[in-house]
């Protein structure tokens, strides 16, 4: 198996997708199922790692948001019809 710090954030999710459906699908002996319970349980702390990690880069690139509650999150505000610029 791989070493799960060594995955992206992408590979570790859709890694945890597949233990998911795995455990969702049907019998499983109680050894398969603990360790497929453990590599899940770790696949989403580090994915969990990996959004801490994003969210906190966010905050360092705009610490003075202007329109910034408290915890210096921005809401979202979605524009008038016509205006979305996508």
């Amino acid at each position: 198996m791989t070493d799960i710090s060594s995955l992206t954030f992408e590979e570790a999710f859709s890694e945890l997708e597949s233990v998911v459906q795995e455990m969702e699908g049907g019998e499983l002996e109680l050894e398969r199922a603990l360790a497929l319970f453990e590599r899940g349980m770790a696949l989403a702390a580090h994915c969990n790692d990996q959004l801490d990690g994003a969210e906190l880069r966010v905050r360092q690139l705009a610490p003075n948001a202007d329109a910034a509650d408290a915890d210096g999150i921005v809401p979202f505000e979605p524009s008038a019809a016509g205006d979305d610029p996508w």
